[in-house]
């Protein structure tokens, strides 16, 4: 990568009081949990034809950032996609039909991108392309031009209206150029790509489903045959067919809804108030109890992953960095508050506080169990601002908060500078499990961190989202002592235009540390992403030998009483030392292997609970063993 030189930035020492310090500490034996690969994903990557020299650079860029899945349906072109005829029409351009590829797109997900999930999408709206011969001739028109009349439903013989704000003069005829399209149609393209006699595609890496795409604003974006709103129940008895239809062909699937479009549709379906059995609804909130209600009449699972879109309309920074907040922080007042204040039924203007992804949590616990099995994701948003820090600061909190709260997935539609470098470092850098933190400044500094499952390497994100001012940190942290020297990466300061072209190519900044404490002193620059990659001093011991598979001690976990089998170790064993996670040594006993002995018993009954590291010393080299201790 290439490498900027810092001066000052971050410095490692014993704790000094310094003015307006955050305060941090995290316990790496506190609670955890795994973080979702799925967060780390895009739309729109691979392209619908066949890509045979992978040299295509969002492909590249993809597989160099760490991406683990890519949406593939394309929005609002995925609801009218014919995927025997490889069409589909185009609602946001005259709905014209072109070619589009989902066979090409899927195998060059097999073939560019192996090990990454794709997310492709089935068609609820009932109708879909047919031919592209009746297409509106916008070459002709305008050189094929953006204008405001892209909207207009021209293709099948409508006469254009030259002001592009208004309707089509004349609309054209959708039976022109559409098909009809039940539930068996849409989902027999599994039949198409893991059937006996299909493409033998390996539908472990196409689980991802999304029943369709924003159908709360079908009679907008689709008006040329949904003239009106069907009600928000005809909308759930499709859902429900195809659902059952996906779910009898491949059972392993994981299906996505509802997909609404945003903050307002959350709460409303089009204009529709959603009375069911004598009680008014938000749309969400009657979505999950359909379902629930459904599964319990058909045993049928019909939804995996709760799905939502998001699209904020402000550009101000100081705003735009604290929107993460919106998904599950029940404090914060979100300045663009809507559909919200419909939530309760009526209309009640004081309701400003969203926390939507809890709300469908709570909703989905109601309705559903405790154990309801259904996760959350957002696979579309997009912000208003060209600012590249804006773009990978945002990124970044919501990455981090959706880390902590145990998103699903995750996949963003639009994309701008910044968010390649953004999702590069979370990806390729952070671990496998997410711990808790003590601590922080909600509003300008979060710390993200991460740790991996043997509990010795950690990395912590750190975002500072003030504008103009540098933070000071002092983070704190228990049961982890870092080794000698640290590296802290940090993206600032980020040009408009593209900066990340591979791992090794890329805007990060390195720094690094050394004199270790159980304290760490940091700067963070204004507006700036940061990761802090640590190794704990009991990596240094022997990282390849901490779980050496010729130790076996048991029980593991234990109580204080251990046995360490030594019939796989050949060599004497002279001494048997214990450390606790700090690298300290809290226990020793002298030991001379006998030729009949066949083990070590080891009592560390008066030790508190915890991880401890067994170092067998013997006449050929230490062998190390992790153990965990719960009384």
């Amino acid at each position: 990568m290439k490498t900027y030189t810092l001066f000052a930035v971050v410095v490692l020492l014993p704790l000094v009081a310094r003015g307006q310090d955050i305060q941090i500490s995290i316990n790496a034996n506190g609670p955890k949990h795994l973080i979702s690969p799925y967060l780390f994903g895009k739309n729109n990557v691979l392209p619908s034809t066949y890509l045979n020299n992978g040299g295509d650079e969002e492909v590249i860029r993809a597989r160099e950032a760490g991406l683990k899945i890519v949406r593939q349906g394309g929005g609002n072109n995925s609801t009218k996609y014919n995927w025997r005829n490889k069409i589909s029409s185009h609602p946001d351009w005259y709905n014209n039909v072109y070619v589009n590829d989902w066979d090409a797109a899927a195998a060059n997900l097999r073939d560019q991108l192996p090990g990454v999930q794709g997310m492709w999408s089935f068609q609820l709206l009932g109708k879909v392309a047919a031919n592209t011969q009746n297409n509106f001739n916008d070459w002709g028109y305008n050189r094929s031009q953006w204008w405001q009349g892209v909207h207009q439903n021209l293709a099948g013989g409508g006469v254009v209206n030259p002001n592009g704000a208004g309707k089509a003069l004349t609309e054209g005829n959708p039976a022109l150029y559409l098909k009809d399209w039940p539930a068996d149609s849409t989902v027999a393209i599994l039949d198409h790509w893991f059937g006996e006699n299909g493409l033998s595609y390996d539908p472990q890496f196409y689980q991802f489903w999304s029943m369709d795409n924003e159908p709360e604003i079908w009679q907008g974006t689709h008006d040329d045959v949904m003239k009106s709103q069907i009600p928000a129940e005809e909308f759930m008895q499709r859902y429900f067919k195809v659902a059952k239809a996906a779910r009898a062909k491949f059972p392993d699937i994981k299906l996505l809804g509802p997909v609404p479009a945003n903050e307002w549709q959350w709460y409303r379906y089009g204009n529709e108030e959603i009375v069911w059995k004598g009680k008014k609804y938000p749309w969400l909130e009657y979505f999950i109890l359909r379902i629930a209600e459904e599964e319990a009449a058909s045993g049928i699972k019909l939804l995996d992953v709760l799905d939502i879109h998001y699209y904020p309309s402000s550009s101000d920074p100081l705003q735009l960095l604290q929107f993460p907040r919106v998904f599950f922080d029940k404090s914060y007042d979100y300045p663009e508050a809507n559909g919200v204040k419909t939530v309760e039924g009526g209309w009640n203007n004081s309701i400003t506080k969203e926390y939507i992804f809890e709300r469908c949590r709570e909703w989905l616990t109601k309705y559903k169990g405790v154990n309801h099995g259904v996760g959350l994701g957002m696979t579309e948003y997009g912000i208003n601002t060209s600012n590249a820090d804006v773009q990978a600061l945002f990124y970044a909190s919501m990455l981090g908060e959706f880390m902590k709260n145990k998103v699903e997935v995750f996949t963003p539609w639009s994309w701008s500078p910044g968010m390649w470098e953004t999702v590069h470092l979370f990806s390729r850098y952070g671990l496998e499990n997410f711990l808790t933190i003590n601590g922080g400044d909600q509003q300008l500094v979060s710390a993200y961190p991460t740790i991996n499952a043997s509990e010795d390497s950690m990395v912590i994100f750190f975002v500072n989202r003030d504008l103009n001012a540098s933070k000071n940190i002092s983070l704190t942290l228990e049961g982890f002592v870092p080794t000698t020297t640290s590296n802290l990466y940090s993206l600032s300061k980020l040009p408009s235009g593209e900066t990340f072209m591979s791992h090794t190519d890329n805007a990060l900044k390195t720094n690094t540390i050394s004199s270790p404490s159980s304290t760490i002193n940091i700067t963070l620059e204004a507006l700036s992403v940061n990761a802090l990659v640590l190794k704990s001093q009991t990596t240094a011991i022997n990282a390849t030998l901490v779980n050496n598979p010729d130790i076996n001690i048991y029980p593991n976990p234990g109580t204080g009483s251990y046995v360490i089998d030594l019939q796989n170790i050949s060599s004497a064993v002279k001494m048997v030392e214990v450390y606790n996670v700090s690298g300290q040594m809290i226990a020793i006993q002298p030991h001379e292997k006998l030729v009949s002995q066949k083990s070590i018993t080891l009592d560390l009954s008066q030790q508190s609970n915890g991880i401890y590291f067994i170092k067998l010393v013997t006449d050929k080299g230490p062998y190390f063993k992790k153990i965990a201790l719960h009384k």
